[in-house]
């Protein structure tokens, strides 16, 4: 079974004038639209926060409606943030094969398949988990898509530190979920979570300065000089190794986790501040290396939270 797509009358300029797709090729762009990469990071952090929660293994019911809403919920921001950033994603060489960007699915699409990705988890989660997990959630979505993909993103060179906080919403997501109420525990993950994200995206920035200029988005690499930004991860990496060690006396963990988030804090500094050397060796460009920080952050935090769910089964 094949699709019609791009009415010849109606395609725009550069794209093919007529092109036929399969409904797996269709259905592959829309599932595109959800940044499915993104949602597992996100994912990896709600999860671990359940087991917190639970003090053990999470019921079975709850644990599932949360992780599956809380997907729909991630790819309702994200297909509507590529909605909103179609026009960016054609100029970004790194996003020039998202769906919108090679026409595969139609704004219009993209739009309304954002607005009911995120009623059906709204909705979902309210049913089967809590109210309090679904206004998070719809907080989550309108903050990603509102305050920092409409007003931030384009506007200032602080956009991921303050839109980073809907990234940081599935931690107090997945501890609602279970619990029906907030604590001072998931408040130091999203702590985490909120100190992270500046220097893991700064580091993608760093290496895709040129095209975040010719986007005229003003990430801090495109509006600062690269010793200003590395001083800025720094800063932001050791609050995210500090904070992280807050989760000890605050949730009573047992001592394998602050153990395990020293040794990788240690690891996680030490690849900053051998950013820092580069740096001030002379490097520039590629030559800093800036992904290397942006693969280890991802280790990171994976690895933080996998230590979160293991010592909270050995309570």
């Amino acid at each position: 079974m094949t699709v019609l797509t791009n009415n010849p009358t109606m395609a725009p300029a550069g794209a093919a004038r007529t092109a036929r797709r399969t409904v797996g090729e269709v259905l592959r762009a829309y599932v595109a639209l959800t940044k499915p990469r993104i949602i597992e990071l996100l994912l990896i952090t709600t999860l671990p926060v359940m087991f917190l929660a639970a003090r053990g293994l999470p019921g079975l019911w709850p644990a599932t409606w949360t992780m599956l809403f809380g997907t729909l919920s991630a790819g309702s921001a994200n297909a509507l943030n590529c909605y909103i950033d179609r026009d960016i994603d054609e100029v970004m060489r790194r996003t020039r094969r998202r769906p919108l960007a090679r026409h595969q699915v139609s704004p219009r699409g993209a739009l309304i398949f954002g607005v009911i990705l995120g009623a059906l988890s709204t909705l979902g989660l309210a049913l089967t988990v809590n109210w309090l997990a679904a206004w998070l959630s719809l907080g989550a979505i309108l903050f990603y898509v509102l305050v920092y993909s409409m007003i931030l993103k384009r506007r200032t060179s602080q956009n991921i530190v303050w839109g980073g906080i809907a990234g940081c919403m599935p931690v107090l997501i997945g501890w609602g979920g279970i619990t029906g109420e907030l604590a001072w525990a998931p408040v130091v993950l999203f702590g985490v979570v909120f100190f992270w994200t500046p220097p893991h995206t700064w580091t993608l920035a760093m290496r895709y300065r040129e095209d975040y200029a010719a986007a005229a988005v003003p990430m801090l690499p495109v509006v600062a000089s690269d010793r200003v930004v590395v001083r800025q991860i720094i800063a932001y990496t050791w609050a995210t190794v500090l904070c992280s060690l807050l989760l000890w006396p605050i949730a009573q963990t047992t001592p394998l986790y602050p153990a395990v988030a020293a040794v990788l804090g240690a690891a996680c500094l030490f690849e900053v501040y051998a950013l820092r050397h580069r740096l001030n060796a002379g490097k520039t460009g590629v030559d800093l290396r800036p992904m290397r920080f942006f693969h280890w952050s991802n280790i990171y935090l994976a690895l933080l939270f996998l230590a979160v769910a293991v010592d909270s089964l050995l309570v």
